[in-house]
């Protein structure tokens, strides 16, 4: 069984919608697998035409057990369930500050669940908190989507530097590139230097309409439009971090 956060700390990098296709991915290849939306925004919710119960707010997710089952929703593909965030997760630092081991609170959580899904993906908010302290700490696998530009490096900088400071394992982290205009001589650049690196996975997902058009279809790309780059794209993502699951 394996936990995957899909985390940035920059927003509007394609974190959301990588998560949702990875997920649908990982369903279509015979694994249960749950989707949990830990962003107040709540995008992967809306993806999936799926709210929150009025009574669900992030005190009864702290709490786990029987209030995170009862909330677990079941999506239109088989094999597929969601988790959807309230916009009271914009507080969880906040109640898991309070908490005894505060950095181990997510993995508290998510460990019944562990018996009952193959998968777990996380949809992170993009902040470097006691939040993300908890994912660090929780996932098997971390995925970073990568804007091929000067500020996205620098945040990823700075998150390799704040796991380094605070004990986290940062060979957890797969890199790839996202939003990538190819017309671009900064993305080609920083593609060609970055590709380097082990932990960078060679897999660019294009900037296009396609992945926008999610929010329209309210459907994973991959299964809106199997045949778009962007679907091709995070296919190729999927068989990589399905293998370097298969080696943890």
């Amino acid at each position: 069984m394996s936990i995957i956060a899909v985390f940035n700390i920059k927003g509007g990098v394609g974190k959301t919608a990588a998560a949702v296709n990875l997920a649908y991915l990982s369903a279509q290849d015979g694994a249960k697998t749950l989707l949990c939306d830990m962003d107040a925004q709540g995008s992967a919710s809306y993806y999936f035409r799926i709210r929150p119960a009025k009574k669900f707010n992030s005190k009864k997710f702290l709490k786990g057990g029987k209030q995170i089952d009862r909330n677990i929703r079941g999506t239109d593909y088989p094999g597929l369930d969601l988790l959807p965030a309230d916009f009271s997760f914009r507080n969880l630092d906040l109640a898991l500050d309070r908490s005894k081991r505060p950095e181990k609170q997510l993995s508290r959580i998510l460990k019944p669940l562990r018996r009952e899904y193959d998968r777990i993906f996380l949809d992170c908010p993009p902040s470097l908190t006691l939040l993300s302290e908890n994912v660090f700490q929780a996932a098997d696998c971390i995925v970073v989507p990568l804007v091929p530009t000067t500020l996205s490096l620098l945040a990823l900088k700075k998150q390799m530097g704040f796991m380094k400071k605070n004990g986290q394992n940062a060979g957890k982290v797969s890199v790839f590139f996202s939003m990538v205009e190819k017309r671009k001589k900064m993305h080609v650049e920083t593609m060609r230097r970055m590709s380097k690196k082990k932990w960078v996975l060679p897999v660019a997902v294009p900037y296009l309409a396609d992945v926008e058009k999610m929010g329209i279809y309210r459907q994973p790309v991959v299964a809106a439009i199997p045949r778009s780059a962007a679907s091709v794209a995070y296919g190729q993502l999927w068989e990589k971090i399905r293998k370097i699951l298969a080696k943890s």
